[in-house]
């Protein structure tokens, strides 16, 4: 055989055992499929590159898959495959805030569908915890991990005495937390929404009003990429929960 023949066998046997989708595809086309709402494709193409960063991406696109697309017999293979993919961010190199940040995400997203009662059961609420406090000890100003630690504060805290007892919630360093995310990224529409949902638990006094100018502040954005299109649905599913209360 000759080393050229040998060398088109030896890349077919390897692009073979790669996962459906992630032949010969680079992080750029595996964004890409996400920008687009490929989810799973996404998926196959940044677990098929072997990085942290590919490991990290399908963490996240099975993790909005899970929580936005799959069916209820779907759920489950789709958000253990997530919460997997982030283990294998943080195995493939622990210093990646990707890493931990997109293995938290996954790890919520369980715990939402799951509900409070069970999370806490689960221990799920610590471990979320801590893989978005070290994100933040790698990344400081990473906003997406301030934002969801600030969630996790406000839930934790409006979950009751025990919930903070056991894990430490606080209202105080919820609203820290959504301050400095909103200086950070003020036109952001995923921060608006996930600050302008909690207000009115947060700010008893001006909550409300407040709430719905970073709602409709968040409505009057350009649409960004598909994962974008459901914040968008999302902002106004809690539009209509402030008018209704």
């Amino acid at each position: 055989m000759s080393s050229a023949r040998f060398a088109r066998l030896a890349l077919a046997v390897c692009l073979a055992l790669l996962p459906p989708g992630a032949a010969a595809q680079s992080i750029d086309d595996a964004n890409a499929a996400y920008a687009e709402g490929r989810f799973v494709e996404a998926a196959d193409m940044g677990e098929g590159l072997g990085t942290s960063d590919g490991y990290a991406l399908a963490a996240k696109s099975m993790a909005v898959y899970a929580h936005y697309e799959a069916s209820d017999e779907e759920f489950s293979e789709a958000i253990e495959r997530a919460i997997r993919m982030g283990e294998e961010a943080i195995a493939a190199d622990p210093n990646n805030p990707d890493a931990h940040y997109e293995s938290a995400h996954a790890v919520g997203r369980y715990a939402q569908r799951v509900g409070a009662f069970t999370a806490l059961r689960e221990g799920l609420a610590g471990k979320i915890r801590d893989l978005l406090e070290a994100t933040l000890a790698l990344d400081p100003d990473y906003v997406h991990a301030m934002l969801a630690l600030g969630g996790w504060h406000a839930d934790i805290a409006a979950e009751g005495f025990v919930a903070r007892t056991m894990y430490g919630g606080s209202e105080e360093e919820a609203v820290t937390l959504f301050e400095r995310a909103l200086e950070l990224a003020p036109e952001s529409r995923v921060v608006l929404h996930a600050y302008g949902i909690r207000l009115q638990r947060l700010d008893k006094e001006s909550g409300t009003e407040r709430a719905r100018e970073m709602l409709e502040r968040a409505l009057a954005l350009p649409l960004g990429d598909a994962y974008d299109d459901y914040v968008y649905l999302d902002v106004l599913d809690g539009l209509d929960a402030l008018n209704e209360g």
